[in-house]
């Protein structure tokens, strides 16, 4: 399971409220529509992300992907048929955005609010000696632990959705609590 990551802010001068109307209808647009490999998609209000709007307020939309083959058609059905006129919308609002591409490393891969930790793999920290650390807590949590496959901006390796706070002892994550809009 993959999951491509956008995360974007809009200019100052756009109204929230007509803003996230705008997300909420692309989305609902996008699920309705017979993507080969697309599972589902939703939007996060986030707040204090370092590598994203200056740590300000911003939204990080999930988009899961059976594998990268289904890329081509989420990025031509974003902004072709119902869905161009919604996308051209957000775009004229949209003030940036950067993306990432992660694959699902253990557990959940469902998309429900809830808390993200980010963090980055510790210097001298094997991948083996990490996924014995964390696979017991993913388990333990019904949590879902998403490594970065590709980056296309400057978010951290590693992102673990959980319902609430996971202890992760000396990992110092970025912690991100999903807002479902």
């Amino acid at each position: 399971m993959l999951a491509y990551l956008f995360w974007h802010w809009a200019e100052r001068r756009v109204d929230r409220d007509g803003y996230e109307a705008l997300l909420r209808a692309f989305h609902a647009r996008l699920r309705e529509a017979s993507l080969d490999g697309f599972d589902d998609s939703t939007t996060f209000r986030v707040h204090a992300l370092p590598w994203i709007a200056a740590g300000g307020d911003a939204y990080e939309d999930w988009y899961l992907l059976r594998g990268s083959f289904a890329l081509d058609g989420l990025n031509e059905a974003a902004v072709s048929g119902e869905r161009r006129g919604l996308h051209e919308e957000i775009v004229r609002q949209v003030s940036a955005g950067t993306g990432g591409l992660y694959r699902l490393r253990h557990g959940n891969a469902s998309l429900h609010s809830g808390v993200a930790h980010w963090f980055s793999k510790p210097a001298g920290v094997s991948y083996a000696a990490l996924d014995a650390q964390l696979e017991p807590l993913v388990a333990h949590s019904g949590a879902g632990l998403w490594q970065r496959q590709m980056a296309l901006g400057l978010a951290p390796e590693f992102c673990l959705i959980a319902d609430t706070t996971v202890p992760l002892g000396d990992l110092s994550p970025i912690l991100a609590i999903h807002e479902a809009i």
